[in-house]
């Protein structure tokens, strides 16, 4: 018995008919089949994510678990991941007069030079100052900076410079500085709503129950910038619009000075990381692209 079948010609779009014994029709079809995937010229290689290092480094009052969410979906998209954790937040008790802003710089600069090669830095509220600083100390080793509802300065500001020109953050009223002024508290009460007012019942639960007073010496840190070293970093701002803790008009006021042009709004509260982390990480990929 013979079976009759047809075989694509790719060239001329043309079938071709072909009369064979019936042990050869089987193998034939498989051969057909790949043919046909071959034939079309709608074939596409997939998209290769590339595969960076994220240094992610935390604001004040908070520590490296803020991150944790968008950590995890990095790391399902390919990256590497790597979270600072500041001196003398969360679970590291280095005392409050022994911080700088410059040892926080060095905290983050020890943890990308332990990288090879280039690492995407990220930066949330203080540490803006933070990887700031890093981009004047190692701007050679970072391939772009991410600010995310952050403290943006200009070469001689503290974060205290900036602070004080924000008239609708709501942190200023709130603060309660201790009798030796080297740490910061908020009032209580008020911490879900200054930074994330906008996150589910678990977030502000988590956000209470991790809070912890913050050293005050960093905050009154000058910081030194200069366009050879600082600048020539490639620069992204993501702003939150609903910031209670950096007013939205602050921030654009320190992105325009900056001249940064590479900008992306989230309609969030202080914190998006938190209350949502998938849009968060859904722009870092997209920056990473750039």
């Amino acid at each position: 018995m013979k079976n009759e079948t047809t075989s694509p010609d790719c060239s001329s779009g043309r079938s071709l008919k072909i009369n064979m014994p019936a042990g050869k029709f089987i193998l034939l079809a498989m051969v057909m089949l790949l043919s046909l995937t071959g034939c079309s010229g709608n074939d596409q290689d997939p998209v290769v994510q590339p595969v960076k290092t994220f240094i992610l480094v935390h604001g004040a009052w908070q520590s490296a678990y803020v991150w944790d969410e968008v950590k995890s979906s990095l790391e399902k998209n390919g990256q590497k991941v790597i979270v600072v954790q500041l001196p003398a937040h969360g679970d590291d008790n280095t005392p409050a007069n022994a911080v700088s802003l410059n040892v926080y710089r060095d905290k983050v600069v020890s943890a990308i030079n332990a990288e090879n090669g280039k690492v995407i830095l990220v930066g949330h509220s203080l540490g803006g100052m933070v990887v700031s600083a890093v981009a004047e100390q190692i701007p050679d080793k970072l391939e772009k900076l991410i600010f995310i509802g952050a403290f943006l300065p200009a070469d001689g500001q503290s974060l205290l410079d900036i602070a004080l020109q924000d008239a609708t953050s709501l942190l200023g009223p709130n603060l309660i500085p201790s009798a030796d002024k080297l740490t910061l508290d908020v009032k209580h009460e008020n911490i879900v709503d200054i930074f994330c007012q906008d996150g589910s019942t678990a977030v502000k639960q988590l956000l209470v129950a991790r809070y912890k007073i913050e050293p005050a010496i960093p905050f009154a840190d000058k910081i030194i910038l200069t366009e050879p070293k600082f600048g020539k970093v490639n620069k992204y701002y993501i702003h939150t619009a609903q910031d209670h803790a950096i007013g939205f008009d602050n921030q654009k006021k320190m992105v325009a000075a900056a001249k940064i042009t590479n900008t992306y709004i989230l309609d969030s509260g202080h914190c998006p990381f938190l209350s949502m982390p998938d849009k968060v990480t859904e722009i870092l990929l997209e920056i990473l692209k750039k």
